[in-house]
């Protein structure tokens, strides 16, 4: 089989480049050797966000093109991605309050965005000091929430709609140039040809271009990052920025109804195998947090964590957690092209297919290169979520309030197809747990790639989280039957 680019990576930035390049007209092969957004993709900490904090490194283009991404992606994901209000209070902060307001009057003039302007804390902020140990002083900005597994899958759904073809559970064993194309061995037993590769393969970028005999003056850095999940800590619907003595931020989110989610660490690692959260990341994640609310947590509120591991571009900071969140692109032309990711984040993998494109096009003979810009994710085409969430409640009113939201979040227009001729409770099948239903479980299977129950749980909807032990074993038991097996129809 032939193509006329491989791309070796189902993260959020593989995902990008082969929804850009199937924009472009490519024939393109996407193959991840676990499932889409398995790993850093999917352990993020659910932000679409210029990056606040990276203008006291003087990262003024990436923080600029990060807001104006975030406008974009609001536009063309409405279901997957809303506005967030921050609040981020000044008690005990290293940095003087006139730094703050500045940086975040910077903020606001390189977004020129429509969201609401940052300001100061007032007496009206009742709400929003509530659960605040201190709250004589703060500020208050906006940025944007995610699913981030389910941003990555829209662009993998996008991608293959437009042609390509994305192979899950299919890793990269070998490649050699043979004359102007690569000769490629799969795991799964296939070969296949290209005439460029794509090396998205984040944390296994350089464990990848050893494989490929690719040599290159870029390198990654190694960063885990953890989050901790507790039961809520506050009423609203806004989100915290928490200073600390060591000079880096902490957020916490309220994810839904139940928990807040506590993140993130930056923590060096050498290896991406298996990232854990440890000891000291939960101490310093829950000294994080009782600096500044009220109500004390420990670690017996814990109730679920997760790492993940960046790979950023290494730019030799000595700290961590200054190393550039920017990406570099570098394009090896010895023969076929390659063409290898070093950093990037989930709101500027956009634009890094887009230049990645811009990169790849004379080699392979694109005159003219289109971009995504315009163009909505799968089920984003939807307008107003509000508005969106009413008709489907009215439509179909027996999916209740916390399971409409949730639904009409992760699918979008797409949850009308999925419910066409669907009248009631009992006609969406099997009840599994948290509002998971078969007749949702085999949409998974048969049009998001999920092959296992973890895909299913974990990324494609997470109601893992809310199901119990007992609920979870049931569901891998039904998913593993024969009635839980249907065709795949990508």
């Amino acid at each position: 089989m032939m193509y006329d680019l491989l791309v070796v990576g189902g993260g959020i930035n593989g995902c990008a480049i082969a929804r850009e390049a199937a924009i472009n007209g490519l024939s393109v092969l996407l193959v991840e050797k676990d499932d889409i957004g398995a790993h850093t993709s999917s352990a993020s900490s659910r932000l679409i966000h210029g990056g606040l904090r990276y203008l006291e490194y003087y990262e003024f283009r990436l923080v600029r093109e990060a807001l104006r991404e975030r406008e974009r992606l609001l536009q063309a994901a409405p279901h997957l991605i809303r506005p967030l209000e921050f609040v981020v209070p000044q008690s005990g902060s290293q940095r003087p309050s006139w730094m703050v307001r500045a940086g975040l009057f910077l903020y606001d003039w390189l977004a020129s965005s429509s969201m609401p302007r940052s300001r100061r804390l007032n007496a009206k902020d009742r709400l929003l000091r509530l659960a605040l140990k201190t709250a004589d002083s703060g500020f208050v900005y906006w940025d944007a929430w995610t699913d981030d597994a389910r941003l990555t899958l829209a662009n993998a759904l996008d991608a293959a709609e437009l042609g390509a073809e994305v192979w899950t559970r299919a890793g990269l064993v070998s490649a050699q140039r043979e004359g102007d194309q690569w000769e490629v061995a799969l795991d799964t037993g296939q070969s296949v040809r290209a005439r460029a590769l794509v090396n998205a393969a984040g944390p296994w970028v350089s464990e990848l271009l050893n494989r490929i005999g690719v040599t290159t003056k870029s390198k990654v850095r190694l960063v885990k990052g953890s989050h901790i999940m507790v039961s809520r800590l506050y009423h609203g619907r806004q989100a915290y920025l928490l200073q600390q003595p060591d000079g880096r931020v902490v957020f916490a989110l309220n994810y839904d109804s139940d928990f807040t989610t506590i993140g993130t660490t930056d923590v060096p690692v050498d290896t991406p195998e298996d990232p854990r959260i440890g000891e000291d990341e939960i101490d310093y994640l829950i000294g994080a947090a009782n600096r500044h609310f009220q109500y004390p947590i420990g670690r017996h509120n814990v109730v679920h964590s997760w790492s993940g591991i960046r790979a950023l571009y290494d730019d030799g900071a000595d700290d961590a957690s200054a190393v550039t969140r920017d990406y570099v692109l570098e394009l090896d032309t010895h023969g076929p092209a390659a063409l290898s990711i070093f950093g990037g984040k989930i709101t500027t993998a956009r634009a890094l297919a887009e230049d990645a494109m811009a990169k790849l096009a004379p080699v392979l003979g694109l005159s003219k290169v289109k971009n995504s810009r315009g163009r909505a994710f799968p089920g984003g085409d939807i307008g107003d979520f509000d508005a969106f969430l009413e008709q489907v409640r009215t439509r179909f009113p027996f999916l209740g309030d916390s399971r409409s939201l949730r639904m009409a979040r992760a699918y979008g227009s797409r949850l009308f197809d999925m419910l066409d001729g669907v009248e009631s409770e009992a006609a969406m099948g099997r009840a599994f747990g948290d509002g998971l239903t078969a007749i949702e479980a085999k949409w998974m299977r048969s049009r998001e790639w999920a092959l296992t129950a973890e895909d299913a749980l974990m990324r494609r909807s997470k109601c893992a989280v809310h199901m119990t032990e007992a609920e979870r074993e049931d569901f891998v038991r039904w998913w593993n039957s024969e009635d839980g097996a249907v065709e795949l129809e990508i």
